[in-house]
């Protein structure tokens, strides 16, 4: 008994060695995965490729694009059947301002916004109620905080009125009604397909080389600023000052 338990021992022993070089060995792949030092356990599961497909080159479940010509036509048989219905009415609806987009990142661009405000149409001479009813799109929550912003959409209604065509609504002389456009002028009418009905003017914003002028080198932003800044901090002493000197002399 005693020899067996021995013998016992030893083989633990043996296996504990055994162990232990398994381990050490662990630890040296482990060293080699990550590196010297103490890194997070590299743990990735790069097991889908493509989406949800099983294996490098299976091509079972990849989204396919064959119909991409066919979707091209439909597209544009949509385009020409939505145009037809919509003529002689502009295909890109009703017209709409042009505005600055917000934000400093974006406020240098010219786009178009959601309709005129009240302002706008008034200084171009059209009613609220009407503007609707003629293609003019109106946005009563919208204000205008520059008069070159009011002065430029005015001008884009103004040339709006003058290309404008009116149809009547019935065939014959009592479907005429008043500010209708003439028989005469209504015939073969093209039907405007810009998106913009009246394309933005962008200004160029690149500016060319050229030599600096005598007033422009004497400018200096800082004193101008600074001059400003002290008129403002000190207008409301000169006012009471002025109003005291006033009130003397009466």
């Amino acid at each position: 008994l005693g020899s067996s338990h021995i013998g016992s021992r030893d083989s633990g022993s043996r296996a504990a060695q055994g162990r232990g070089d398994g381990q050490a060995e662990g630890d040296e792949e482990l060293g080699r995965m990550t590196g010297a030092g103490n890194h997070v356990i590299p743990n990735v599961h790069f097991r889908k490729v493509n989406g949800m497909m099983h294996g490098r080159h299976n091509r079972v479940m990849m989204r396919t694009w064959f119909d991409q010509a066919a979707r091209k036509k439909r597209r544009s048989q949509n385009r020409k059947a939505k145009a037809a219905k919509m003529s002689p009415r502009p295909v890109a609806g009703l017209l709409r301002p042009v505005v600055h987009p917000p934000t400093q990142r974006y406020n240098m661009k010219l786009r178009l916004g959601r309709g005129f405000t009240l302002e706008e149409l008034r200084a171009a001479k059209i009613l609220p109620k009407l503007a609707p009813t003629i293609g003019i799109a109106v946005d009563h929550r919208r204000r205008n905080k520059s008069a070159e912003s009011l002065q430029m959409n005015v001008e884009r209604l103004n040339l709006y009125k003058s290309k404008l065509l009116i149809f009547p609504k019935k065939s014959g002389k009592k479907g005429v009604k008043k500010g209708d456009t003439p028989k005469s002028e209504l015939q073969n009418v093209a039907q405007n397909t810009l998106k913009e009905i009246i394309p933005i003017q962008r200004p160029a914003l690149r500016i060319k080389a050229r030599a600096i002028s005598a007033e422009e080198k004497e400018f200096s932003a800082y004193k101008k600023m600074r001059k400003a800044r002290t008129d403002k901090k000190y207008d409301g002493a000169k006012r009471k000052k002025a109003a005291e000197a006033t009130d003397k002399k009466e």
